[in-house]
């Protein structure tokens, strides 16, 4: 395929912006594999989430200065099913309940974890998915601002330069939201995984 003059070669699989695409990519093994730095980073200031001794301010200020930037890394690449929103927002459920307790319910006079609505009601950032989603649609914005004559803008608007074994990829290889169609992703470094 060339863009911009620039010829890409066909290869299995390279990285770009700290994700692995590959010819076949699959969001859920990169997903996975980028929540093992998160686990560990988490287990490693866990104790300081749960303690008396700090404020909650500072104590969600750990996670967005700690966690949350790992977990957030390269996530304009990524496209996310409702399996994949539903796994970080049980992380961020689970690291924000460690912030702010348990409860004392009232009635049976027994403690509780706190419900999702009592945890939006004391953290009131956006949720993480919505943090996601919003970071892909600048990230859109910002390479539909290019221009014409830059290579992401036309293929975000699905007009590349040249053949692929498809055909003309301009009629149809359209990108959305950072993952191309029919599975054909262009890196920065001049790799193509067809």
């Amino acid at each position: 395929m060339k863009i911009d003059n620039t010829l890409f070669e066909r290869v299995e699989e390279f990285k770009y912006l700290g994700t692995t695409l590959r010819d076949q990519t699959f969001i859920q093994e990169e997903i996975k594999s980028k929540f093992e730095p998160v686990k560990a980073s988490y287990h490693s200031v866990q104790n300081l989430l749960s303690s008396s001794l700090l404020s909650k301010n500072f104590k969600i200020k750990i996670y967005r200065t700690i966690i949350l930037p790992i977990v957030l890394y390269v996530c304009e690449s990524w496209s996310l099913a409702l399996r994949e929103e539903h796994r970080l927002s049980m992380f961020e459920n689970r690291v924000l309940r460690k912030i702010f307790g348990a409860r004392r319910d009232e009635v049976a006079g027994e403690w509780r974890k706190l419900h999702i609505e009592e945890i939006n009601d004391l953290h009131a950032s956006p949720n993480i998915v919505r943090v996601i989603k919003s970071r892909r649609m600048r990230w859109t914005g910002h390479v539909a601002r290019m221009g014409e004559e830059r290579g992401a803008y036309r293929v975000l608007v699905g007009k590349p330069e040249g053949k692929s074994h498809w055909g003309d990829l301009g009629v149809d290889g359209c990108i959305i939201l950072g993952w191309f169609s029919r599975r054909w992703d262009v890196g920065s470094s001049g790799k193509s995984a067809i």
